[in-house]
């Protein structure tokens, strides 16, 4: 049994669409960490945040991370708020192979657009509010996402060819 891949990264870095990728090439089962926390509370994300707030939903998130990271055999898409909450970075570090993809503002607002799903936090901003609130979020988050065991640079992502590629660097790093 292998360890469990941990990819995390901000809103818009491609932990989804990779990670089903990568589990997709390593036969392995993918969870995306927020379809299984609706999943499993029969709730969405923002109607958790809105009868617990945050920190009620911080404290499900945190159950359910641990739950699912302790799996062998796993590829996990974490929330981008995961690892700065708690000492989810360090369980996470503990559990499994984790992945920080990290891309440019840029990349994330391009990854934003391509991906055209709802997402609260960023509703009705234009690009300029965008970048500003995502150059605000890394400053608060990065610290967080760089505790991990691995660091993948990426650009836009717009092509299969261009997935598979960074699956064969995750599969390489994840080696070492």
């Amino acid at each position: 049994m292998a360890k469990s891949i941990i990819l995390m990264g901000y809103m818009g870095a491609g932990k989804t669409t990779l990670g089903k990728a990568l589990a997709k090439k390593l036969e392995r089962n993918f969870c995306d960490l927020d379809w299984y926390i609706e999943e499993t509370t029969g709730k969405t994300i923002p109607e958790i945040f809105a009868e617990s707030g945050e920190d009620g939903f911080r404290q499900i998130e945190q159950a359910k991370l641990h739950e699912v990271a302790q799996l062998p055999d796993m590829v996990i898409a974490v929330g981008g708020g995961t690892p700065c909450f708690f000492d989810n970075v360090d369980f996470m570090n503990e559990n499994a192979i984790t992945v920080y993809l990290h891309a440019s503002v840029e990349t994330l607002i391009d990854h934003i657009h391509i991906s055209n799903t709802n997402r609260p936090l960023i509703a009705g901003k234009s690009d300029d509010e965008l970048r500003d609130y995502i150059n605000e979020s890394l400053r608060k988050r990065e610290p967080f996402y760089l505790k991990a065991t691995h660091i993948l640079n990426l650009q836009t992502i717009t092509l299969q060819s261009q997935i598979d590629d960074y699956v064969e660097q995750i599969i390489k790093i994840s080696n070492q």
